[in-house]
């Protein structure tokens, strides 16, 4: 019983977490604008280093980083227009396969008749 559920709850589990990943950086503003998505780049630049310092200091361990790259982003309009096609494509899944499935049955009761 145990080895049929583990494949579902396999799948369960990764359909989750990417869900999760799309919901956050939804929210976080990454799939937006180019003008959002250089502030929420800025909110994350400055967050992460104070973080890891924080749970460096947790866990009692100590590392030397090497400098980070300063990395000058600027904006262009369509900087994530390859997110956005992705994002309209799945939205746009339902909708399609309801009509390539009309247009099968149609072919098939046209070759029926």
């Amino acid at each position: 019983m145990a080895a049929r559920v583990l494949p579902f709850v396999k799948l369960a589990t990764k359909v989750t977490i990417a869900g999760g990943a799309l919901y956050v950086c939804y929210d976080s503003g990454l799939l937006g604008g180019s003008e959002q998505g250089s502030e929420v780049l800025a909110k994350a630049k400055a967050a992460v280093p104070p973080a890891l310092e924080e749970w460096m200091k947790y866990f009692g361990l100590e590392a030397q980083f090497p400098t980070i790259p300063k990395i000058e982003f600027s904006p262009v309009k369509a900087w994530n227009s390859g997110v956005r096609t992705s994002i309209s494509a799945l939205s746009d899944a339902p909708t399609r396969a309801g009509e390539y499935t009309n247009q099968g049955l149609q072919y098939l009761k046209d070759l029926t008749k």
